[in-house]
C-alpha cells in the first residue's frame, strides 16, 4: 500500500434538508488533508451564498465523525507543512464566524484538529455511548499553535482547557458534556434528528450581523488563529 494514502479520508458533500445545510465528512477516518479542505472550502461557499434563513449540521457516519490531520500525508509532504497548518486554522477561524449558525453532529470519534473544527461549531452534540473526543497532541508531540490555544480556551472553562489538552484524556459523550466539550449527549438515533431540530431553529439568526457578533466575541483565536497575532 502506498503510505502516503494509507490514511484514506472521505470526501465530503453537502445536502439540505429544509432551511439547514447538511455538511457530511463521509463515512470513514475522514481525514484532514489538502483535498479534504478543498471539498469542505468549497461547500462552505456555497453555504455562506445564500440569504435567508440557514444553518449548518455537520455530520458524519461510521466509526469517526474525523480523525484530524493526515498525519501520513504530512510525513510525506514535509516542506507543505507551514501552508498545511495555516489552511487549517483558516478554516478554524471561517466556521468559528460563520454568518450561518452551526451544530456538529458527533457520532463517533472527533480526534486533534477534528476536535478543534467541532469545538469551532456555534453548539455540539455527541451520541452518548460510542466515540471519543480528544486533543491527542501531548502523546503524539504536536504542540498546539496560538490560535488552536486560543480557540479551545475561549471555549472551554480553564480547568477543562487545562485537562483535555494536558493529559490527552479521551472523553466519551456523558463526560464531553459534563465538562462542556460538547452540550448535550444524545443516542444515536436521536443524534442527526436533535441537530437539524437546533440547527432549523437557529435558522432565522442568519446573516451579517451574526457573523459580525461571533467575528467580535472570538476576536482573539480568530486573530492568531489567521496569523495576525493577538490583540
Amino acid at each position: 500500500m502506498d503510505f502516503v494514502k494509507s490514511c484514506v479520508s472521505s470526501v465530503p458533500s453537502l445536502s439540505r434538508i429544509g432551511d439547514v445545510d447538511v455538511l457530511d465528512l463521509g463515512d470513514g477516518e475522514n481525514v484532514i488533508n489538502p483535498d479534504w479542505l478543498d471539498a469542505v472550502e468549497s461547500h462552505l461557499d456555497v453555504v455562506e451564498a445564500h440569504d435567508g434563513p440557514r444553518a449548518l449540521v455537520t455530520r458524519a457516519t461510521g466509526k469517526s465523525w474525523s480523525n484530524g490531520l493526515d498525519l501520513p500525508w504530512l510525513m510525506a509532504h514535509g516542506e507543505q507543512m507551514e501552508a498545511f497548518s495555516a489552511r487549517v486554522q483558516a478554516l478554524l477561524a471561517r466556521v468559528l464566524t460563520l454568518r450561518v449558525p452551526t451544530v456538529a453532529a458527533v457520532q463517533g470519534h472527533a480526534f486533534g484538529a477534528a476536535a478543534m473544527l467541532a469545538l469551532a461549531h456555534d453548539q455540539r452534540l455527541m451520541r452518548v455511548d460510542r466515540g471519543y473526543f480528544c486533543f491527542p497532541e501531548v502523546d503524539i508531540q504536536i504542540p498546539f499553535t496560538d490560535g488552536m490555544c486560543d480557540l479551545i480556551t475561549a471555549k472551554l472553562t480553564a480547568s477543562a482547557a487545562h485537562e483535555s489538552m494536558t493529559t490527552a484524556r479521551r472523553y466519551g459523550g456523558s463526560d464531553a458534556a459534563a465538562v462542556g466539550l460538547v452540550d448535550a449527549a444524545v443516542s444515536e438515533s436521536e443524534l442527526f434528528d436533535e441537530a437539524i431540530r437546533r440547527g432549523q431553529a437557529l435558522a432565522p439568526k442568519a446573516g451579517a450581523t451574526l457573523g459580525l457578533i461571533k467575528a467580535g466575541l472570538y476576536r482573539r483565536p480568530v486573530a492568531t488563529l489567521r496569523g495576525g497575532g493577538a490583540e
